[in-house]
């Protein structure tokens, strides 16, 4: 019998999930798949770890947890797996706040407090505690564990953590708290794994995807990052504008009459990448385009994450290595030239036809930074987590 823990990964419109096996020393997988709440009948899939079809469900959109397919998620583990051999479920959490710096069993009075910074990360934060809601529905009994994207920049400090307002908010919480953290922490290890001699060195993270964020690693720990208070800081993302002049938003409100309900569905939804091609959000079909909105969109694209590389470099008075993650970062082989183009100055020389190959390392002979392409995975990240916690409660 396999002792095993589901892994949720909520996203902002499915929810990837993965159950592994925890009996072993690393955790296994098992299958994967993903609760697709886009189509007007959500559909849940599960594949094996080959890429076989396991299990598919379509049900009506009648609750907005999901319950109905939560339901259906767990009557398949115990079905494939065995009843009651499913010891938790781990969840991603985005926003833990100054509270949480590691992983935590939850309870009522932990979930209460994670939803109340709901405010910090309003587009994430709801979709990543519905699940937690539905399953505690279903399986009053089965532990469920918050793993926190914040968590692993938990220890920045000054003057790295600190906003330039008055001292008594951040007293109230107001600080940068970074996010990422799971897929930084997996690529992390990844590298020290590939490359020991280059983990404890300067090294910049860059996870580009929808949401993008860098991390500044000194010593295998984060000591920078560009997100700050919430998700919407730093990079350009998808749909989301990154780092932009307060005065622009204090224009939008005074003078556009904008609503603050309306100005964070613009800055959440509406900017990033699609906000200026106007075209879409996806870097697929803005490469793919003519449009020279959609060109526009790109090279701003590349020419923030460069500045802010820049920037994390400075932080860490160099840079011998960068590696690129996330849905852009490991796909898009034009992306990773162009940014690598502009940091030419740092000494980053990509090797094109390894590039070209997504090989795991694309930097040219010359290059005096090391660069990589690692893909992130911050499901088994989690998965570690919680067959962790489940281990030392039993050493207890």
């Amino acid at each position: 019998m396999t002792d095993t823990v589901l892994v949720l990964n909520s996203g902002s419109s499915s929810i990837k999930f993965g159950l592994f096996d925890i009996s072993t020393a690393e955790p296994a997988l098992l299958c994967n798949g993903a609760l697709d709440e886009h189509e007007a009948k959500p559909r849940l899939a599960a594949k094996s770890p080959s890429g076989d079809m396991l299990f598919e469900a379509q049900r009506e959109a009648s609750d907005g947890d999901g319950g109905h397919l939560f339901a259906d998620v767990l009557g398949f583990i115990e079905d494939r797996f065995g009843e009651g051999r499913l010891r938790a479920v781990g969840h991603r959490i985005v926003h833990g706040g100054a509270e949480y710096s590691g992983p935590v069993v939850l309870t009522d009075d932990i979930a209460a407090r994670l939803e109340a910074l709901t405010p910090l990360a309003p587009l994430h934060q709801p979709r990543c505690l519905a699940p937690v809601r539905a399953l505690g529905a279903l399986r009053p009994a089965l532990t469920q564990i918050a793993c926190f994207d914040t968590a692993f920049h938990h220890g920045l400090a000054p003057p790295a953590s600190r906003f330039a307002i008055p001292r008594r908010y951040e007293a109230r919480g107001l600080r940068r708290y970074g996010f990422h953290g799971l897929s930084f922490e997996y690529v992390a290890g990844r590298l020290s794994h590939i490359a020991p001699e280059l983990a404890a060195r300067r090294t910049v993270i860059a996870h580009l995807g929808n949401g993008a964020s860098l991390c500044a690693l000194h010593e295998g720990r984060s000591v920078d990052t560009t997100m700050g208070l919430t998700p919407l800081d730093g990079l350009v993302m998808g749909t989301r504008c990154g780092t932009v002049d307060p005065g622009v938003l204090l224009y939008l409100l005074q003078h556009e009459r904008m609503s603050a309900g309306d100005l964070q569905h613009m800055l959440y939804h509406e900017s990033g990448l699609l906000g200026v091609s106007g075209l879409s959000a996806d870097m697929r079909t803005l490469l793919a385009s003519r449009e020279a909105a959609a060109r526009e969109a790109v090279d701003l694209f590349t020419f923030r994450a460069a500045q802010e590389i820049a920037v994390m470099a400075n932080t860490l008075g160099g840079l011998d290595c960068l590696v690129f993650t996330g849905g852009i970062g490991e796909h898009a082989k034009d992306i990773r030239s162009e940014i690598g183009e502009r940091l030419g100055w740092l000494g980053v020389r990509i090797d094109q036809t390894a590039n070209e190959a997504a090989c795991e390392r694309i930097y040219a002979a010359d290059s005096a930074v090391a660069v990589f392409v690692i893909p992130t995975n911050e499901e088994i990240t989690i998965a570690r987590h919680c067959a962790s916690m489940l281990h030392d409660r039993e050493r207890l």
